[in-house]
């Protein structure tokens, strides 16, 4: 069932939808929170050999992502902290995941090394925008990134599938998320630029 639209205010303009009470704003934490638990988890599993639990566990902590970001909008929920433990819980969970992989032979060191120095140096720019008194919002490319991280990382805890020439599928799938995560990095500098040279505003 779609959602209702706004009641008609006083003079006949839509009112603007009501804020999320407090167990609204527990929810989506909770949704954050499941990420923060499952990174642990996912690496312990995966050094364990049990590769299908922690593929399980991956991909429903990775779903919470997507979970959170909805119920957040929906709900007028949405706070600079609760930005941050979201970005914070994606990129732990993904860093802890590669440390795994790496462990067990199943990705690359460099591409665990251009992922996890991404996900580090962004967590640095965001910190001096914000000390300028910035929020930067992710963009359309830092969105598909992190898709393509969530997708490399699972095909790589599956690790079955065909040879593509010199590399198995999920290989290339890591690389092609190393490929997107160093064009994000690109782009994030770029929008930096800005408040690097002192300007105000959001950078676009």
């Amino acid at each position: 069932m779609g959602a209702r639209g706004p009641a008609p205010g006083p003079s006949g303009a839509g009112a603007a939808p009501t804020r999320g009470g407090p167990w609204q704003t527990g929810a989506v934490a909770g949704a954050t929170g499941l990420r923060l638990a499952a990174a642990p988890a996912v690496m312990a599993l995966c050094l364990a050999a049990d590769y299908l639990p922690a593929l399980l566990v991956f991909v429903a902590a990775a779903a919470t992502d997507y979970l959170d970001g909805y119920l957040a909008r929906r709900w007028r929920v949405t706070t600079a902290t609760g930005s941050f433990l979201d970005t914070t819980a994606d990129k732990l969970l993904v860093t802890t995941a590669l440390v795994a992989l790496v462990a067990v032979d199943r990705a690359s060191p460099w591409a665990a090394a251009a992922i996890v120095g991404r996900e580090v140096m962004i967590l640095g720019l965001r910190a001096a925008a914000a000390s300028h008194g910035v929020v930067v919002v992710a963009s359309q490319l830092g969105r598909v990134k992190a898709t393509t991280q969530f997708v490399a990382v699972s095909a790589s805890l599956y690790a079955v599938g065909p040879a593509l020439g010199p590399l198995p599928l999920y290989q290339w799938l890591m690389w092609l998320a190393v490929a997107l995560t160093l064009l994000s990095a690109a782009d994030y500098l770029r929008r930096f630029s800005g408040v690097a040279a002192g300007r105000s505003g959001v950078p676009r």
